[in-house]
């Protein structure tokens, strides 16, 4: 597939592009459409909320400890045969969370339903990157990001709308029903239009080892982070599980040096740009997790609103980040993806630092523009920072580097919301013990010091969004010979491994 020649997107790009774009929007939408209906789920099957947490949790921790190992697939049976097998798994498992715990009435059947469905979600999640970087035109490319990153925001923004919706009016099994259609048309969509496979059909020579301990090691790892707080730091299961992270993760970098086709190349890490980029990404998903999970607590403690009052003022962000998204593929090519960064940079540390200025008595409109300036250098950043990453390697390494993304952007998310919520209690107990605030302190007091708490977790994300500065400048791009698709290297700052 070339592109024409007046320079704009042939139908046939067109239509693989929405291809990409459908398998970011249902990961998108299906990590976060499953929360808002987790009470009512609850109510169904009469458990604690601590076991239902469970629908979220298990898929989480599949989706971490498979990424990897399915983007390193991919390299070696082609990203097509990933990508219409995960989508039809994610399918299937759609369906079944849908019937199966209604045929048994039990809730297993629902959480191993996810569990099923994780393992689609992990396969077209890992190579939804590499197959623009591997399928699109280098001037296509940057507009093509734009657009499958955007979607994959409007899939998280309109998660809990439509699951409320779902649950509200018929009942919680609609919102694993609704993946349904989606999956079959992107199942016939992409038959018809991704480039067939040239890689082989078998997997002689896998790196089986480094699979299971990198599925194990993450897996652990992510659940000591987020359950840690709730079954405590000191339990017994979690020291258990947070030395098996410790031993698995450090056995897989050592074994990954080593091995001939190992899952992750550690060996890509020595390229500075290739680190820089890597490290910009995770840190930028890490500093707003702070934001994204503290602000509802602020908005009904602080300033009490109501739960539907919270969502739409968060909206904003989800909105801001699709406009940046749009704006940032049309950018790419005038501009390079690294003045991008830098400038996207520079929004979110702006809109961090307002977020440090609030209080009891701020204007919602302050609060709206402070989350519609983040969620603008969010949606800047995410594809030029990707499409920096995924140029800067070879072919061979595409389905590998791209599953590395898809990990850097969840994972760190997941990490960033058990330290922001560290930082924030134990700001709130320094703060509260410095005042002598108790529990027979007048509540306006109360209400101040839980405020402080939030400026001080937020100051966190502030310094962080100077270091994504600093990193951003930094970076360069380094285009592989191998992404060049015989056109230019895209802006001003493009450069070769």
């Amino acid at each position: 597939m070339e592109p024409s020649g007046n320079g704009k997107v042939t139908g046939s790009l067109t239509l693989l592009i929405i291809s990409i774009s459908l398998a970011t929007f249902m990961a998108g939408l299906d990590g976060t459409i499953v929360n808002i209906a987790l009470p009512t789920i609850s109510e169904a099957f009469d458990v604690s909320t601590t076991t239902v947490s469970w629908v979220a949790t298990a898929y989480l921790l599949v989706m971490a400890g498979c990424v990897l190992v399915f983007g390193k697939i991919s390299d070696i049976i082609g990203f097509k045969r990933v990508f219409l097998a995960g989508f039809g798994i994610f399918t299937l498992g759609s369906l079944a969370c849908g019937v199966l715990p209604e045929i048994f009435n039990s809730l297993a059947w629902l959480i191993t339903s996810r569990i099923f469905q994780a393992i689609g979600g992990a396969m077209i999640t890992a190579i939804a990157p590499a197959m623009i970087t591997a399928y699109i035109p280098m001037e296509q490319k940057g507009r093509a990001m734009g657009i499958v990153m955007t979607l994959a925001a409007l899939g998280a923004a309109l998660g809990p709308s439509i699951g409320g919706v779902l649950t509200q009016f018929f009942s919680w099994h609609a919102i694993f029903f609704i993946n349904v259609p989606v999956g079959i048309v992107a199942i016939l969509l992409g038959a018809k239009v991704i480039p067939k496979d040239t890689a082989g059909t078998k997997l002689a020579g896998f790196d089986s080892t480094g699979a299971a301990l990198i599925f194990v090691g993450l897996a652990s790892f992510l659940f000591v982070v987020s359950e840690g707080e709730t079954l405590g730091w000191t339990a017994p299961g979690i020291l258990a599980l947070a030395l098996v992270a410790v031993v698995t993760l450090g056995w897989f970098v050592r074994h990954e040096l080593t091995a001939a086709d190992p899952i992750l190349d550690i060996r890509l890490f020595r390229n500075r740009n290739f680190l820089l980029t890597n490290l910009l990404l995770s840190l930028v998903f890490f500093s707003f997790a702070g934001i994204n999970y503290l602000l509802p607590f602020y908005l009904k403690y602080v300033q009490s609103y109501d739960t539907s009052s919270a969502g739409l003022i968060m909206t904003s962000l989800s909105f801001a980040m699709m406009a940046a998204g749009i704006l940032s593929g049309i950018l790419y090519n005038r501009t390079g993806p690294r003045a991008l960064c830098i400038l996207s940079g520079i929004f979110l540390t702006g809109g961090y630092y307002m977020m440090t200025r609030l209080h009891t008595d701020t204007h919602a409109g302050f609060i709206v523009l402070s989350l519609a300036i983040i969620g603008f250098g969010l949606g800047l950043m995410v594809s030029p920072a990707s499409s920096m990453v995924m140029n800067s390697v070879s072919r061979a390494k595409q389905g590998m580097v791209s599953s590395l993304t898809g990990l850097e952007r969840f994972a760190p998310l997941t990490l960033g919301i058990a330290f922001f919520n560290l930082v924030f209690l134990q700001g709130i107990l320094t703060i509260a013990t410095h005042h002598d605030v108790t529990k027979s302190s007048p509540a306006a007091m109360q209400i101040k010091v839980l405020s402080a708490g939030f400026d001080f977790a937020f100051f966190i994300s502030f310094v962080l969004g100077i270091v994504i500065i600093l990193i951003a400048i930094l970076a360069r791009q380094e285009i592989h010979p191998d992404n060049l698709n015989n056109s230019e290297p895209a802006g001003p700052d493009a450069g070769f491994i």
